[in-house]
């Protein structure tokens, strides 16, 4: 809403605030329309070559901390959707859990796993392993999944309220075998 004036398509949020781009859900199109062939279908190498030479430019042109900051911050924001438009309100941990599984399983993103879950104190360790970020990659000496600890922090903080922070401490590319993550409440100072 601008003024007293409701929008409701992306065309008219552009026109009044100059911004292309502004996601939505409906981004992401009718794959039945429009790829009546192809389906969902693609090759992983084709997002890692997305993924990666938009990293490249980024951090080019604005340096690597920058580019770690704009990764988690879109990782962030899609997490938020994710957890609305697939996960949905309404579940118990568990359940959250399972429907992280199965559907981070079924889209092809990972496979998810926790290995820590203290609920009183918002306090968690989640794994990804055959990531769709890293598994495969070559050792780098650091990690990689920024935009997935945005994610996982999206996902957390829709599901409980909470600000929540996600750092990866284990990494395909660090010499692991799977992505590990600490996730925890934010707590006010």
């Amino acid at each position: 809403m601008i003024g007293n004036k409701i929008l409701k398509t992306n065309k008219e949020w552009s026109i009044m605030t100059g911004r292309k781009y502004k996601f939505s859900w409906d981004l992401l199109g009718n794959l039945d329309e429009g790829r009546p062939n192809m389906k969902n279908t693609i090759r992983l190498e084709v997002y890692r070559l997305m993924q990666y030479t938009f990293r490249d430019i980024i951090e080019t042109d604005f340096g690597t901390e920058k580019a770690d900051e704009i990764f988690y911050r879109a990782g962030f924001n899609a997490g938020k959707e994710f957890y609305q438009h697939i996960i949905g309100v309404g579940l118990d941990f568990n359940g959250l859990v399972k429907k992280l599984q199965t559907s981070l399983r079924d889209l092809g993103i990972g496979i998810f796993r926790v290995e820590k879950a203290d609920i009183e104190h918002d306090s968690f360790i989640f794994t990804l392993s055959e990531d769709i970020d890293c598994s495969g990659l070559p050792v780098l000496d650091y990690s990689v999944c920024t935009y997935d600890e945005g994610f996982i922090a999206g996902i957390m903080e829709s599901y409980t309220g909470k600000k929540f922070s996600a750092k990866e401490i284990d990494c395909w590319c660090t010499g692991d075998r799977t992505c590990r993550f600490t996730v925890d409440a934010l707590t006010s100072l």
